[in-house]
This record gives C-alpha cells, sequence and structure tokens, in this order.
C-alpha cells in the first residue's frame, strides 16, 4: 500500500499523472451506437424501459444520453456517457451487465425484428481538475 502511495506521488511530482487524477479513480465512459437503418426508436425504446436501469444495478452511473442534432445521424445515433468508480468496476459492471438474465431478456425482445445495432464505440475518460463532474 505505501509503494502504491509513493509511487503515484512520484507520477504526480513528475506531472506523469495530474493531482486530481492520482486520487480520482472515477473513470467515464463515452460509447455511441450507430444503429441499422430504421432502428434507433428501437433502441431508445429499450434503453428507456431496460438498459439505464440495468446499469445502475451493475454499478454504473447514468451520466447522460444524446442523439445528434445533423440530419443524418440524428436517424441512426445514440451518444451516452457513464460513471464507473475505476476501470475495475467498469469491467466487473459490464462482465455482470452482459451476463443478467435481464439484459439477455430484453435484448432479445426488442431484438425480434431484427438486429438493432451496427457499430458500438467505446472510449474510457478521466475529468480533468477543472471539470465540473469533479
Amino acid at each position: 500500500m505505501l509503494k502504491s502511495l509513493v509511487f503515484a506521488m512520484l507520477l504526480v511530482a513528475l506531472g506523469a499523472v495530474s493531482p486530481a487524477l492520482a486520487q480520482d479513480g472515477k473513470v467515464y465512459e463515452l460509447r455511441t451506437y450507430t444503429t441499422m437503418p430504421g432502428k434507433l426508436p428501437d433502441l431508445l425504446a429499450r434503453f428507456k424501459n431496460h438498459t439505464t436501469a440495468l446499469f445502475e444495478k451493475h454499478g454504473m452511473k447514468n451520466v447522460g444520453y444524446w442523439v445528434p442534432t445533423d440530419a443524418e445521424r440524428s436517424q441512426n445515433t445514440l451518444i451516452y456517457i457513464v460513471e464507473h468508480a475505476s476501470m475495475d468496476a467498469a469491467k466487473r459492471s459490464w462482465d455482470g451487465f452482459r451476463s443478467d438474465p435481464a439484459w439477455l431478456k430484453a435484448r432479445d425482445e426488442s431484438e425480434r425484428n431484427g438486429k438493432i445495432n451496427q457499430k458500438v464505440e467505446s472510449v474510457y475518460m478521466k475529468a480533468t481538475d477543472f471539470s465540473k463532474l469533479r
């Protein structure tokens, strides 16, 4: 434990990690879903009625959900951010979510008429020391 603290302090002193990031294990995950043509309403319904509650159940905090304003992407794109206590917590949360019978049922029911997602992108992020999210 003491070695970890000394190592973190050394990284801060060397400027490799800002003090705010060294002390805060939270990570934010930016996810972008591109749906198959005509499937955005199905994806939005699944998130509204099932997914967001399941995220919370598995330790993820829902930060926000958006649909782009440009004409093309507004028809097939959902962008959202969830918060995790740490990278390890993110892995545990996603593992639990993906194997949850309630999720598997919601996914299967929502895809009865065909696959919803064409592409899913994910970026993990740390808040800066001047971010209001801190």
